[in-house]
């Protein structure tokens, strides 16, 4: 058996500003590691933020200065990281999301499939789904709404494939007027993490930003974080604080 300790990096992700995104990232990757974290999980499109259609503009490539950075930090701060950027390719845009050692190596990216068309349409979709061999067991990566319902065959197959967890940088939003007494955020992850854990034993942890779109094409929706870990058999570990200043770091511990 193999124990792997987890940081679920809940922090807020601001527009088109790459400088501030990444050296808060930073500030927590140091705190993970100063409690003795192995990995860093932080969220989707941390560089531009999430549906944000300035990224088929301003994306970088991968390798490129974003990724660099994460990469320098793992080697430094002997932590492996997984993080979510916006990725230029030739003429396309992807969601992308990196593993890399903590050697400062990237082993693994994967493009989001799931793509909301009327959000990222700017985005184009991915093609490939990977499970990369680490010594805290397999990782498989997903993005935020890879993981819904209507496409859980995605994850299923990083099921299949061997993973014995799957890590998902996620930026999950409300409308403004959202009530979360009356209808309590989270049920559409649970549902099919439930099932996923059950099925196959395995863990997933998403981890969402927090904040408000202030452009787009939803403007004004805001970004809640309410990440959660599961494990098998459909245990809950972890459900972090829902709100847009939810701003917050969760440490898990998993046995693989």
């Amino acid at each position: 058996m193999k124990r792997c300790k987890i940081a679920m990096i809940q922090m807020p992700v601001v527009f088109d500003d790459i400088n501030r995104n990444l050296r808060l990232a930073e500030q927590y990757i140091i705190e993970a590691k100063s409690n003795s974290c192995d990995i860093a999980l932080l969220p989707e499109c941390l560089d531009l933020g999430w549906s944000n259609a300035n990224a088929y503009f301003n994306a970088q490539t991968i390798p490129g200065a974003s990724s660099d950075y994460f990469c320098n930090l793992a080697r430094v701060h002997d932590i492996h990281i997984v993080v979510g950027l916006t990725e230029k390719s030739g003429v396309d845009t992807y969601n992308a999301a990196l593993l890399i050692s903590d050697q400062g190596k990237i082993l693994a990216r994967h493009r989001k499939i799931n793509i909301l068309k009327d959000v990222e349409g700017f985005c184009s979709v991915g093609n490939s789904l990977s499970v990369t061999t680490t010594r805290f067991g397999k990782i498989g990566l997903a993005i935020c709404a890879d993981n819904l319902e209507e496409t859980s065959h995605l994850s299923e197959a990083l099921a299949t494939m061997g993973a014995d967890m799957i890590l998902s940088p996620s930026a999950w939003a409300v409308p403004p007027d959202f009530d979360q007494e009356r209808t309590p955020y989270g049920k559409e992850w649970l549902e099919p993490y439930s099932k996923l854990t059950t099925k196959y034993y395995i863990h997933i942890i998403a981890v969402s930003n927090v904040g408000m779109i202030p452009k787009g094409a939803w403007k004004d929706w805001l970004c809640i974080g309410n990440s959660i870990a599961m494990g098998p058999g459909g245990k809950l570990l972890a459900m972090l604080p829902f709100g847009q200043d939810a701003e917050h770091i969760e440490y898990i511990e998993i046995d693989i």
